[in-house]
């Protein structure tokens, strides 16, 4: 397998999680204080959400790559 079928694989694969969910939630903490033995911080649940046009547009992507690299070695 080459690099080029891979990253084919890797856009089918994410542009088709990116349709199935919509998109990731992430936590990130933030606004530490430490106050003597006790420390403080506040965790944020943060949403990315995947709009349907990049899911296509990677899943399209990914197919035209293994597409032209199957055309290109039957010359």
């Amino acid at each position: 397998m080459n690099a080029t079928k891979i990253l084919a694989i890797i856009l089918i694969v994410a542009g088709s999680l990116g349709l199935v969910y919509g998109g990731f939630t992430y936590t990130s903490r933030t606004h530490r204080a430490t106050i003597g033995s006790i420390q403080l911080g506040i965790a944020e649940k943060n949403t990315v959400n995947v709009p349907v046009w990049a899911g296509v547009g990677a899943v399209v992507a990914g197919g035209g790559i293994l597409f032209v690299g199957k055309k290109r070695r039957r010359r």
